[in-house]
């Protein structure tokens, strides 16, 4: 299987470009430049702010490459290893002005991803402490991020849910109020593209989960239903479709969800809403 790396090679380069692009300027690092010549070299340390989970080593190596193939990035820990607070997490040896240059938007891709990937995390222990209820994220990502962070979700033990609008069917409440019902939306999406597509269906009361077991859709969505509502919905379909629960799921809600006996949870803050994880980056040798 090839890696994140091989697949997205392109879009994760044309990232990498704006991040420098914005930051740089025509002038490139005037401090930098200014204080160190072409030719000083040095050597510096990332450390673990915190503790929690790596992700994006390859993004941050990256980085420096492309503003001089002559840094050096070692990772002493590698993505989906638990950090502590202190862990060095990655040495770089290169011109210095190019060390300090690459600095700030080397480790905001690292925290970005590395916040995701541990507040995931966090979530995936809770499920798991009453069932095998799997943690999925959403298309709720920063725009032009979402295979990045959907990466960092996995790092982190969740899932992901449809990569975009292109790999699954979804008929959300809009779909099926602007069809006329659920029956009507299925059979419509039947017509266009036969069995090529997996159907979720999100239901919004029991009522609609019948119609949609009716209609003999792949996963059902439980959308901002009460637990009772979510219990007895899972009764009535259980083996006989998977069940996803959805709605403002935050972590004291994730334990009790998941005591329902519910597939799947999906997180849209997983993404949208992870705190970013903190590291320095640290001159250790300048000459």
């Amino acid at each position: 299987m090839k890696s994140l790396q091989e697949m997205y090679q392109r879009e994760l380069e044309d990232l990498i470009s704006l991040a420098l692009e914005e930051d740089l300027g025509e002038e490139g690092d005037v401090t930098s430049k200014a204080i160190f010549p072409p030719e000083a070299e040095g050597a510096a340390r990332v450390v673990s702010k915190g503790e929690g989970i790596l992700a994006g080593d390859f993004v941050f190596e990256r980085v420096f490459r492309k503003i001089n193939e002559r840094i050096s990035v070692s990772f002493l820990r590698q993505d989906g290893d638990v950090l502590s607070r202190g862990d060095v997490v990655a040495e770089l040896s290169g011109p210095m002005a190019d060390l300090l240059t690459g600095e700030r938007i080397a480790l905001n891709f690292l925290a970005f991803l590395s916040g995701i990937a541990t507040y995931t995390s966090k979530f995936v222990k809770e499920a798991g402490k009453s069932g095998h209820t799997v943690i999925l994220d959403t298309r709720k990502t920063l725009p032009g991020f979402r295979r990045l962070s959907k990466y960092a979700v996995r790092i982190g033990g969740g899932e992901n849910h449809r990569m975009g609008l292109y790999d699954m069917v979804l008929i959300k409440d809009n779909h099926i109020d602007g069809a006329g019902s659920i029956t009507k939306a299925v059979e419509r999406v039947r017509e266009r593209w036969g069995d090529r597509f997996k159907i979720e269906v999100e239901c919004r009361t029991v009522e609609e989960v019948e119609e949609a077991l009716g209609a003999g859709v792949h996963i059902i969505m439980l959308d901002n239903m009460s637990p009772s509502e979510m219990e007895e919905s899972i009764r009535r379909g259980r083996g006989k479709v998977l069940f996803e629960c959805s709605g403002d799921m935050d972590l004291p809600k994730i334990a009790e969800v998941s005591k329902l006996g519910v597939d799947y949870i999906s997180v849209g803050r997983i993404t949208h809403s992870a705190p970013a994880f903190d590291f320095s980056m640290k001159v250790v040798a300048a000459g």
